[in-house]
């Protein structure tokens, strides 16, 4: 993740957003299905925006050899991460995690693979950190990334207006816009990438997720989109349960609950960019 300074850093529930695990996972497993192998062995990797470490563990399960290491912005994030992965791998290579603010992060070495998911949307103007991460690349490694694409769904829509009412806008005007302007279209990621001399490859994908138990796209945007507001909330606990009082029942009418569960489509923006020559 990263830092923000006209707003406080969102506090990170780990354990809130592995409870829709699989979903979660699901985008990033398919963008690991489309990696090339790195162009050395054994490969030295980064994951920007590794979260609770479960995504980064399947890089070091696929390249078992591999350095690997995720870095994140949030505390809570990286004790997690620390506790259930950190240490050396079957194949003899390593996974470990550090603090990193992805708004600055600068490639300390030669990378085979830089890969993020799901974080970069947090990154006001990520596109123009590309050319410094892809020059950490060595020729021949991989920038891959996953980006949400569904800032105008009604989840978001909703807690944005949610937060700009007049009951909310003086103490979470804002909050609720949950970043749309960093996230570019396919095409524009295309571009950028392709203009640093990258073979790169984008496309999209929506999910239609159906989701099981009560509320639960409520339940969903708590380890995600909620989690600014939720941070700006405090310990107020009678403002946060009024909040999510409003805003659960307007999902409700978005998302009604169907006889197998409530079905949420989720878009997602994917890119992989090879680095063909060093000039990329």
């Amino acid at each position: 993740m990263h830092s923000d300074t006209a707003a406080p850093v969102p506090t990170w529930d780990p354990q809130q957003y592995l409870r829709h695990a699989g979903h979660r996972a699901r985008p990033f497993l398919d963008l690991l299905a489309r990696l090339p192998e790195p162009p050395s062995a054994p490969a030295r990797i980064a994951d920007l925006g590794c979260g609770p470490g479960n995504v980064t563990a399947l890089l070091a399960e696929r390249w078992p050899d591999a350095r690997v290491t995720g870095y994140d912005l949030s505390p809570e994030m990286l004790r997690r991460a620390e506790d259930e992965y950190a240490g050396p791998t079957p194949g003899g290579g390593s996974l470990g995690f550090r603090h990193g603010d992805l708004a600055d992060w600068t490639p300390g070495e030669t990378y085979d693979l830089i890969v993020s998911n799901a974080a970069l949307q947090w990154v006001p103007g990520h596109p123009d950190s590309f050319a410094r991460w892809i020059g950490g690349l060595r020729p021949g490694g991989t920038f891959a990334f996953q980006v949400p694409g569904n800032f105008d769904a009604p989840s978001h829509r909703l807690l944005a207006e949610l937060c700009g009412s007049a009951r909310w806008r003086e103490r979470l005007g804002g909050h609720g816009a949950v970043r749309h302007a960093p996230v570019l279209d396919p095409g524009a990621y295309l571009d950028r990438l392709s203009g640093l001399g990258c073979a790169a490859d984008v496309w999209e994908t929506t999910y239609h997720q159906l989701l099981q138990g009560p509320d639960p796209v409520l339940d969903w945007v708590k380890g995600t989109a909620l989690r600014p507001v939720l941070t700006a909330l405090g310990d107020d606990r009678a403002a946060v349960e009024e909040f999510l009082a409003a805003y659960r029942e307007v999902l409700r009418e978005a998302y009604p609950a169907g006889p197998r569960g409530t079905v949420f489509p989720f878009r997602r923006i994917f890119a992989v960019a090879r680095k063909e020559a060093p000039a990329c």
